[in-house]
């Protein structure tokens, strides 16, 4: 994809994550001609990424706090397979700045941004206020973090109801409450302190202003070692619930030439400011006036980057771990060409008739679709047990067409071809989602799976 010779080049490298991102990077290692060190829990000792690497090592256990989030078993491993780097895929310690600071202290290659640049973008907060710093817009909301009940009951006057209250060390949807009025402030802020320290050992929290129907859009960057970055187009992201990703697609039917290139040169200056390297997506909230608004950097490869590769052509893991070894891009920002549309369904073990409850169990039968435009990215195979201590995603969906309704109609057809028995999946809530005319005239927000799950469940009963 345009690079200068290496600076060095891995011989091994230590996948910290398992799933489908486990067997996604394992791929790319392969076709880079660099060997792969697989770590599991116990009960992942049968998984797909675990029978494909080069060597596999057990570090604990099932629960995550004793495995996949154990750094010195994971060192260990790395220290004693001889691995040169360690790739962390997504969740799990991908954004831990301490987790990096300590391969760097072991001469293993964090394949991710610095510490300081994981610090500075991993902080809510932080990252908020360098965003503002730098010209980037951002939500009205407080300059740091909220201490006390009162001083945000005091905000949040100030910057009108509805208010949204968000850790700072959050992600996934945990830490963050919407409060209408100021008769729900107290109970939200008390609640959103209380889910940030039990699920991220911070309680700081800080205080936006919620928007009214915003769409939900990201930009996907890479940027070397000499600070020459490049963006891919934007992520449309807006289908979720409970602040769960479940579809997105690229690009937005929402956003024209102008705003692509403005948003991408935003994206471009927070990973100037944050002396950001590596490939990461900013994430922005965008209103029904087109006016966008900083939210979050996310520095690590995304769930949904599989969309972006399939209109650029770029594979985003191999250029993650080539900047990571020294390389260079040698493209400039005019050789990216975004080209057709491209969708992907996350295909969770979720009851989506009992408001997506989680469903653990055993894959009876694992048939995945195929056919022209299809790519299936999972670590399933037939009688595969989906564990209920990790995240319920089975497989990644993705349809590309030469245009969105192109994208659609090859999406309806591979989820209808999907076979995935013995557990209850999020397909048919997807298959509803398709064929919703809303969905087909691009009109989505980030409040679509709210408004229209009642449409879905009475559909049931037809």
């Amino acid at each position: 994809m345009g690079y200068n010779t290496a600076l060095m080049a891995f011989k091994k490298i230590l996948i910290a994550n398992r799933g489908e991102i486990a067997v996604r990077i394992i791929r790319a290692c392969r076709e880079l001609d660099i060997g792969t060190v697989a770590v599991y829990s116990e009960p992942d000792r049968e998984a797909l990424h675990v029978k494909f690497a080069d060597e596999a090592y057990c570090i604990g256990p099932a629960s995550p706090q004793q495995s996949y989030l154990n750094i010195p078993s994971i060192i260990s491993v790395a220290e004693i397979s001889g691995a040169d780097a360690i790739h962390p895929g997504y969740g799990f310690l991908s954004e831990n700045s301490r987790f990096a600071d300590v391969c760097e202290s072991h001469k293993i290659v964090f394949i991710g941004p610095s510490p300081k640049a994981l610090h500075a973008t991993g902080d809510k907060s932080m990252a908020r206020a360098l965003a503002a710093d730098h010209g980037i817009s951002v939500i009205p909301g407080s300059d740091g973090l909220v201490e006390s009940e009162g001083e945000g009951m005091k905000l949040a006057g100030k910057i009108g109801y509805p208010v949204a209250v968000k850790a700072t060390a959050g992600g996934g949807g945990k830490g963050l409450r919407v409060a209408k009025d100021g008769g729900e402030f107290a109970v939200m802020f008390n609640t959103a302190k209380a889910e940030a320290k039990a699920a991220f050992g911070n309680a700081g929290v800080y205080i936006e202003k919620y928007l009214d129907r915003p769409r939900h859009i990201e930009v996907q960057i890479l940027v070397d070692a000499r600070g020459h970055g490049l963006h891919f187009g934007e992520r449309e992201c807006s289908i979720q619930r409970r602040h769960q990703k479940l579809l997105e697609e690229a690009t937005s039917p929402f956003v024209d030439d102008k705003l692509r290139k403005k948003m991408g040169e935003s994206a471009l200056r927070m990973a100037k400011a944050a002396d950001y390297v590596g490939a990461g997506t900013v994430e922005f909230l965008v209103d029904q006036k087109h006016h966008y608004y900083f939210m979050e950097m996310n520095a690590r490869i995304q769930v949904e980057h599989p969309v972006t590769e399939m209109i650029t052509g770029w594979d985003l893991v191999k250029e993650q771990i080539r900047i990571a070894m020294g390389d260079h891009l040698n493209a400039r920002q005019g050789d990216i060409h975004l080209q057709g549309h491209a969708i992907e369904c996350r295909i969770n073990a979720e009851d989506p008739y009992q408001n997506f409850m989680p469903s653990p169990g055993n894959v009876s039968l694992y048939l995945p679709p195929s056919g022209p435009g299809i790519r299936v990215d999972s670590h399933l195979y037939s009688g595969y047990p989906i564990l209920p201590f990790y995240d319920s995603l089975c497989a990644k969906l993705i349809a590309w067409g030469r245009d969105r309704a192109e994208a659609i109609v090859r999406m309806r057809r591979a989820l209808d071809e999907m076979i995935l028995d013995g557990v209850r999946t999020t397909i048919p809530f997807q298959e509803f989602l398709l064929t919703h005319r809303n969905f087909i005239n691009g009109d989505v927000s980030t409040d679509f799976v709210e408004k229209h799950y009642s449409e879905f469940k009475d559909r049931k009963g037809e």
